[in-house]
């Protein structure tokens, strides 16, 4: 149930096809069912990581898209405009699910990595240091190439573009991957951090194609065309 309920609330954070980046009804359902499981389940850790995972996500539903319906990436939100009262819900079950023990659960570890978002002032401010950690753990409980691809994005961060490229660029054979247009996604940011961008600008046309989301293509065709524009 937890499962199906995140993959609700995932639709609604990010659409997969479609015109519009969200659709912010499927994340207001998800969340009330999960806030409705917790009170069926109060002694149960892992729905709690479950609700705080969704309220600190849904914190930012306003800050992520801009006036014309185009998506704005977590670094580049306006973090004034996110929701303090659910990041302080959120936040505060965090603690609760600790209590019961399951700090070290799929969701909760998920909800911890939301948490060092939601607790950072200022995109500067985040513990990249500690998501990459809490990937890492992650990756042992419940391991996936796209949890390998996230903790690729953190260590990137943390520690540099070249790192990053290095997990990436293990994971291009993954055959869960091979239609998944994050792992072009990152990969050509992460080029075009390098200043690789005949490269870059491949990858982010590749993602383009893949993508089945109007707003997220618009968003990659435009990187790609900024890593044209570098070329000349």
């Amino acid at each position: 149930m937890l499962e199906v309920l995140y993959l609700v609330f995932n639709e609604g954070y990010a659409a997969t096809a479609g015109d519009d980046w969200m659709r912010p009804a499927l994340c207001e359902d998800a969340l009330r069912l999960g806030r409705i499981l917790a009170g069926l389940a109060p002694e149960e850790p892992e729905v709690h990581g479950l609700v705080v995972l969704m309220e600190i996500q849904a914190s930012r539903s306003k800050a992520r898209i801009g006036p014309e319906g185009e998506p704005i990436l977590l670094l580049e939100q306006n973090r004034g405009r996110w929701d303090q009262l659910l990041i302080r819900r959120g936040l505060a079950k965090l603690r609760r699910a600790g209590e019961l023990g399951g700090a070290s659960g799929s969701y909760a570890l998920q909800a911890a990595i939301a948490a060092c978002h939601a607790r950072a002032r200022t995109p500067d401010d985040t513990d990249w240091e500690r998501i990459a950690a809490l990937y890492e753990q992650l990756a042992r409980i419940a391991p996936s190439p796209v949890v390998e691809l996230n903790r690729a994005v953190a260590v990137s961060v943390a520690f540099g573009p070249a790192a990053g490229l290095e997990r990436v660029d293990a994971l291009t054979a993954e055959p869960m991957l091979k239609s998944y247009h994050l792992l072009p996604a990152v990969r050509g940011d992460l080029l075009d951090k390098l200043g690789r961008f005949d490269e870059a600008r491949a990858e982010f046309e590749r993602a383009a194609s893949l993508t089945r989301n109007a707003r997220e293509r618009e968003v990659l065709l435009g990187r790609a065309d900024a890593c044209a524009r570098a070329l000349r």
